[in-house]
């Protein structure tokens, strides 16, 4: 019984290990985005280990459920920025054109992402 407490124990407190998503990159706010600024307006975004980087914000994509016939996954997302920390649902899938982009999908929004192609990830 006591290993067996010290290993809920320990899940509690060691934070979730950063992982790699399907999604990982870097990615244009719009057509002008600066894509060696991440985070900042104009510039551009970032998806990397597991953690989406914002403007302004960062979230921790958590408890990842794969989309039944859709090649799209829904994260808990887990955000922190200005100061606040929040908890939403987003769904992040693959653009279905070529140029590798994302379509993110928040609570009432939809974004469509182009891949950064001057960047060495």
């Amino acid at each position: 019984m006591r290993s067996g407490f010290t290993s809920a124990l320990t899940l509690i407190l060691v934070p979730a290990l950063a992982v790699a998503t399907p999604y990982d990159g870097t990615y244009r706010q719009n057509a002008n985005s600066e894509c060696l600024l991440v985070g900042v307006d104009g510039g551009a975004l970032r998806i990397n280990d597991g953690i989406f980087y914002g403007v302004e914000m960062e979230c921790r994509m958590t408890r990842p459920v794969t989309v039944v016939s859709m090649d799209a996954t829904l994260y808990t997302m887990v955000c922190s920025g200005e100061d606040q920390i929040w908890t939403e649902r987003a769904m992040v899938m693959n653009d279905a054109e070529a140029d590798g982009g994302i379509i993110m999908i928040w609570d009432g929004y939809a974004f469509r992402y182009s891949r950064c192609d001057d960047i060495v990830e």
